[in-house]
């Protein structure tokens, strides 16, 4: 992917140019990713699957700024994460990245709006009630705000886990395995708001999934295989996803 083109970076949240990653030396040296370059667009949903190994969760990860790249470059929007210094890059990730993950790493002292807008406190900037209270009414938890975690259910947790990823206006929302927890019931509603989050928020978001239902809620699904990618596909749904699965030997 060329770097240069003004079109190019203004289209994209977050793209990774030539990529590579090598965990150890020697005997034990494993290269996580090859080179790879993809590029994510603002207001798409991606999906990044791959069998166990094949650099999915590295990828998100280095182009999160929660790991670094061996070599090559990854960007959110046109800021090059590797020309940061350690407090730059905490807060790029406060102030331009959002993240869900598996496990909902809520704080169990502060209620869910606390939660909520905990990055927010923590930047010291000004709080935009009205965003905040937009997010927490289309995730469902007007009702619940003042509840810590553990009065709220294992879906309840995900969804302020995934509100508090929305409220900074993040460049660029990762999940990894966002909705891994969770039963399909509520799967389905966080992947939902996931997708409308996309549609009416405008927000931008990439998600590792081994989940062909989940993946099917996304604008394209990228598979991973030995640190590169090997397949594409656009305008996924569960059948197409389960054949790309098996073509490519999974």
């Amino acid at each position: 992917m060329p770097t240069t083109s003004p079109t190019i970076s203004a289209t994209m949240a977050a793209r990774a140019v030539d990529a590579i990653k090598v965990y150890g030396s020697g005997d034990t040296e494993v290269h996580a990713l090859r080179g790879v370059n993809v590029g994510f667009e603002r207001g798409r949903f991606t999906a990044i699957m791959g069998p166990s190994g094949s650099g999915k969760s590295t990828l998100m990860h280095c182009m999160a700024g929660l790991d670094r790249l061996t070599g090559g470059e990854a960007y959110i929007g046109d800021v090059a994460i590797s020309t940061l210094n350690d407090k730059e890059l905490t807060r790029l990730r406060r102030e331009k990245v959002g993240f869900i993950f598996q496990a909902y790493n809520l704080v169990p002292t502060l209620n869910a709006r606390e939660n909520i807008t905990l990055p927010l406190d923590l930047g010291g900037g000004d709080i935009d009630d009205a965003w905040v209270d937009e997010v927490i009414d289309a995730v469902g938890l007007s009702d619940r705000v003042t509840h810590r975690p553990n009065e709220l259910s294992g879906g309840q947790q995900q969804r302020v886990a995934v509100a508090r990823a929305l409220a900074t206006r993040p460049d660029m929302v990762f999940g990894d395995e966002p909705t891994g927890n969770l039963d399909s019931r509520t799967s389905s509603e966080i992947l939902t708001f996931m997708r409308s989050a996309v549609d009416e928020l405008g927000q931008s978001i990439v998600m590792v999934t081994h989940d062909p239902i989940s993946a099917s809620y996304a604008d394209r699904v990228l598979f991973l295989d030995d640190g590169k990618i090997v397949h594409e596909l656009f305008a996924p749904t569960t059948d197409s996803v389960l054949d790309a699965i098996r073509d490519l030997g999974h």
